[in-house]
């Protein structure tokens, strides 16, 4: 799934309107501290006027004006800050409010995508889908070694242990991981424990099945009328702070494909962004199925770990018979 245009924009319109709700914050906090702090208001008028003095100067040729100003205006700043402390006020109350300080609720940092519009997508993703009740129920408090021995057991605690490392050391350490093995032994259980650590911990998580991610790329790359949808897509699979694709090799195999997911895997990697692949192929076959490139920057990028075992569900199933 993806964002439309009136989508983006929608999520663009809730910035507008934090900032607006921030502002009104601001002015009320203003009204405040002038009916409750005389004199107040007359350093701020003050401070209008010496600018207004200055701009006046400057046209006349002034050349030490503006010097004149910074003078000034530093005295007249430290008496209010002198008067705000006095009343009790924090010094930083009549500074301006940002819900997110980092991009000052623009969305934006410089040119780039803020980590908080990239939430905001996350989130309206999830919110038009089922992966939350998917999450819910699979999850590190749901995890159970019950349907492992011997090797499988050892192989599956070493991916929990790596799982469970990822999402402790997020903050200082972009880890990928590659889930291979047999059918139904967790390897799409624990792209989703990740995934539901991280989002609980705010940090902005894509979660696609490989089927959806290429279709999705592909519907916007070859739709003349959707360049705007292609860029924004690829600008949160980007940016995310961390993007799974679950049951790699399930989608139709052709070049295209191949040429996509060399791009995400290379990309995210120059970003230092991390990326959770889950599939049931073996290595050699991504080889071959996606070429000798992928599978040479998947294994010296990502941690690789097989998963083997009987097929938890079958064993869940005739538990449910008995």
């Amino acid at each position: 799934m993806s964002l439309t245009n009136s989508q983006y924009d929608s999520i663009r319109m809730k910035y507008d309107r934090t900032r607006l709700s921030n502002l009104h914050r601001e002015n009320e906090r203003r009204e405040q501290v002038y009916s409750s702090v005389p004199g107040f208001k007359d350093l701020d008028d003050e401070i209008i006027q010496t600018s207004l003095d200055c701009a006046k100067r400057k046209l006349k040729g002034d050349s030490g004006a503006l010097e004149i100003l910074h003078d000034k205006l530093a005295k007249l700043k430290a008496k209010k800050a002198s008067l705000l402390s006095e009343s009790g006020f924090p010094a930083d109350y009549l500074d301006p409010i940002y819900t997110c300080p980092d991009c000052k609720d623009t969305g934006y940092i410089g040119s780039s995508t803020c980590h908080c519009f990239i939430k905001q997508v996350t989130e309206f993703l999830y919110d038009q889908s089922n992966i939350r009740d998917y999450l819910s129920e699979n999850n590190f408090s749901t995890l159970s070694f019950d349907y492992y021995e011997g090797e499988d057991l050892v192989r599956f605690k070493r991916a929990v242990d790596a799982s469970h490392a990822l999402v402790d050391n997020f903050e200082n350490e972009k880890t990928n991981i590659l889930f291979f093995g047999t059918v139904g032994t967790g390897k799409s259980f624990l792209s989703g424990c990740i995934a539901h650590d991280l989002i609980e911990k705010g940090y902005s998580c894509i979660y696609f099945s490989a089927i959806n991610l290429f279709e999705q790329i592909s519907k916007y790359t070859f739709n003349s009328s959707s360049k705007e949808e292609l860029y924004n897509l690829h600008d949160y699979l980007y940016n995310c702070d961390c993007l799974i694709i679950d049951d790699l090799g399930t989608e139709n195999s052709n070049s295209f494909v191949a040429s996509q997911l060399f791009s995400l895997i290379n990309e995210r990697n120059l970003r230092k962004r991390s990326t959770i692949i889950s599939t049931n192929l073996s290595l050699e076959d991504i080889r071959d199925r996606y070429t000798d490139r992928i599978l040479s920057r998947t294994v010296s990028s990502f941690n690789v770990f097989r998963l083997s075992g009987k097929d938890i569900r079958i064993q869940k199933r005739a538990q449910d018979r008995k």
